[in-house]
């Protein structure tokens, strides 16, 4: 449950789709906040930063942060010069203050992501005076090209290969789409060692702007890694290594993984099922296997990753002479 303080913003966060235990509209001291939620239990504290008197002096936030847990607050920031600019973006920081956005989806993704130092870094990056929009925020991304279409690619067991299986996608679609094709990869820098053009590394909070920023895309793959929300994204293909170790302990660290999994794209990865293997697996697991793929060498081209991208609607299925679905047929 979550607690909103309310002033100037109070329109939008009574409209915010999330669990509220407690709420407050008006302009407040600093002490009469703290003493309000210094021992009340709670999710996630979010502030209309306008709620708090006084809200420049930078003596008050730093009360605010040494008498609640700073992991807990959320700061709702007006969008104006002299909350977005370079300055007090760094201030909030230094204070432990690492959740702010200026807009309503920004703050119902950090209700579920709290902000660690690595992700408000790029604050100390910027070139400008004032913060981009898309920057502070981490709502929902507006493209340049809204003719692009937004890929991701998620790892469920561990080292499923979803770089190497971005990068073998992102190579076959070059052939027929050319520089258009992009990968961006989130808290890693792996697409480095490939030595591929257009490949981006970035953090889960500078996600949204890095992609906006694309002008030319028509293909952008996401390496979500330890990402949660992908929203921000058309299709999401699901790696699983089938392994027995690697099904094992998926199922151990996750009981629930294949209801969750429900509906979606499953594709199994580095994969020596047989088409008999799959059938028990789909039905113990009550899912559907969007596609099987062996383990592939990534030095030649694969027929498999081509009928993955027909299968995603990228080329005609008779483009692709007669191997149309590879190891089985759905």
């Amino acid at each position: 449950m979550n607690v909103i303080v309310a002033n100037e913003r109070a329109e939008e966060l009574n409209n915010l789709d999330i669990e509220i235990i407690k709420s407050l509209n008006g302009e407040y001291q600093i002490n009469t906040l703290i003493d309000t939620f210094k021992y009340f239990y709670y999710n996630k504290l979010i502030i209309d930063i306008t709620s708090i008197k006084d809200y420049m002096n930078f003596s008050n936030l730093q009360l605010l942060s040494t008498n609640i847990d700073p992991n807990k607050i959320i700061l709702l920031l007006p969008d104006s010069k002299e909350c977005s600019n370079k300055n007090f973006l760094e201030r909030l920081i230094s204070i432990g203050i690492y959740n702010f956005t200026n807009n309503i989806n920004g703050v119902k993704y950090l209700v579920s992501h709290t902000n660690t130092l690595d992700d408000v870094n790029y604050v100390y990056n910027m070139e400008d005076d004032t913060l981009e929009d898309e920057e502070v925020s981490t709502g929902t991304i507006h493209t340049n090209n809204s003719n692009n279409k937004i890929i991701g690619v998620k790892n469920i067991t561990d080292h499923a290969g979803a770089t190497t299986f971005i990068y073998m996608m992102k190579k076959e679609l070059e052939k027929r789409f050319g520089d258009t094709v992009y990968a961006v990869e989130i808290n890693r820098h792996d697409f480095e060692y490939f030595n591929v053009k257009n490949t981006i590394s970035t953090n889960k909070i500078n996600l949204m702007s890095t992609i906006s920023k694309i002008n030319d895309a028509t293909v952008i793959f996401v390496d979500l890694n330890d990402m949660v929300d992908y929203s921000m994204c058309d299709e999401v293909l699901y790696l699983i290594e089938p392994s027995s170790i690697m099904l094992n302990k998926l199922m151990r660290t996750n009981k629930n993984i294949f209801s969750e999994l429900d509906g979606k794209k499953i594709i199994l990865n580095k994969s020596m099922l047989s088409s008999k293997d799959i059938s028990e697996l789909e039905y113990e697991t009550k899912t559907h296997v969007f596609y099987n793929v062996p383990s592939l060498n990534d030095r030649k081209k694969s027929d498999e990753i081509v009928n993955v991208l027909t299968k995603l609607g990228f080329f005609d299925d008779e483009s692709n002479d007669g191997k149309l679905f590879g190891l089985f047929k759905i």
